[in-house]
């Protein structure tokens, strides 16, 4: 079996040079948006057209660094505008309406996890792209590190044998400075679909997204057991998910929990004939290290520097000049937000 790769690579810079650039707008510029945003015009794979924020001093900001793009105040405004595509980066709430008004509009669109609060509006966003056959994309930013592509590499090719048992941690030792996060209405859940949807991503995309088969979860608030439906949201979670051919994958995850650090992330694959696992450094949020384990004995794999922040938007942009056309491996993402909803008993 042929090992996946690293996409970005399959397109140099000479090479996105010839492509005509794909006019992006921008919803929402708060930190993610503009780093984002930063990211695809270093890149040079698109021309950054216009830029919406209710914010006018966010929108200034983004502005500033985008000298020609238009300033708007809202998605309307954007909407009017002659674009490829539309990168979104707003509260979570209106992931899915705005990602269905612009694949409407035409535009292909890139969307901040959550794509959507539940697996039924996921599809329905996912349908919206089919109907109106317009690339589709998540900030599914963690598949890009370094670390994480070498051992999906690895584990495509056999090298650890079959995975039996996946490990998934990611604690956060602040959480949330906005209110919208702690309202289930709004975000769609807590530190579950907030962090462990990457970590749940993770897996599946690295294993091939094979069957799930089933479900269990228990979510704490406060450090009590949350009875489901609840008006509040989960700041600890723990998840089993079973996998078709016996496999397991481990999740926990949590926001302000004292865990001596800023942040404890992992994702550990264990085979019959090894292991490998992506961990953080010393706390970080943005450093990572990979090791291939055999017995007693580490084998690095990736390490630090590794500027991966924005690999996902560049990815999506250098896809997008190549072709606007509906990708259906977009469809696997139905599956992380199934794993989501069994997780919340809905």
């Amino acid at each position: 079996m042929r090992a996946p790769h690293d996409d970005m690579a399959a397109l140099d810079a000479p090479q996105v040079a010839l492509l005509r650039k794909p006019r992006l707008g921008f919803l929402g510029v708060g930190w993610i948006g503009r780093n984002r945003m930063e990211a695809i015009a270093r890149d040079g794979s698109a021309q950054i057209a216009a830029i919406a924020d209710a914010h006018a001093d966010a929108r200034e900001a983004a502005c500033a660094l985008a000298p020609g793009a238009a300033g708007l105040g809202s998605l309307d405004a954007l909407l009017d505008c002659e674009l490829d595509g539309l990168v979104i980066a707003t509260p979570s709430a209106l992931h899915a309406q705005q990602a269905e008004a612009a694949l409407a509009r035409g535009m292909a669109v890139f969307c901040q996890k959550p794509l959507a609060r539940t697996a039924a509006e996921t599809g329905g966003v996912i349908d919206a792209a089919r109907r109106a056959n317009r690339r589709l994309g998540v900030d599914l930013s963690y598949r890009h590190t370094q670390g994480m592509q070498r051992i999906r590499e690895l584990v495509a090719a056999g090298g650890i044998g079959e995975v039996y048992a996946v490990d998934l941690v990611f604690h956060n030792a602040y959480g949330p400075d906005k209110p919208w996060f702690r309202d289930p209405v709004l975000s769609g859940g807590g530190c579950v679909i907030d962090l462990g949807i990457h970590m749940i991503d993770l897996a599946l995309w690295t294993l091939g997204f094979p069957r799930v088969e089933a479900v269990s979860s228990r979510l704490h608030a406060g450090g009590r057991r949350l009875e489901l439906p609840s008006a509040l949201v989960e700041d600890h979670a723990v998840a089993q998910i079973d996998l078709a051919g016996g496999a397991v994958l481990r999740l926990a995850c949590s926001w302000n929990l004292p865990a001596g650090r800023d942040a404890v992330i992992e994702a550990s694959f264990h085979g019959t004939r090894g292991g490998a696992a992506l961990r953080n450094v010393g706390g970080s949020f943005y450093d990572f290290v990979a090791e291939r384990f055999d017995g007693t004995r580490a084998m690095p794999l990736a390490e630090p520097p590794d500027d991966w922040g924005g690999r996902a938007a560049v990815h999506w942009a250098r896809a997008l000049a190549k072709s606007s056309a509906f990708d259906p491996e977009i469809e696997r993402l139905e599956v992380v937000a199934e794993v989501l909803d069994a997780i919340y008993e809905r």
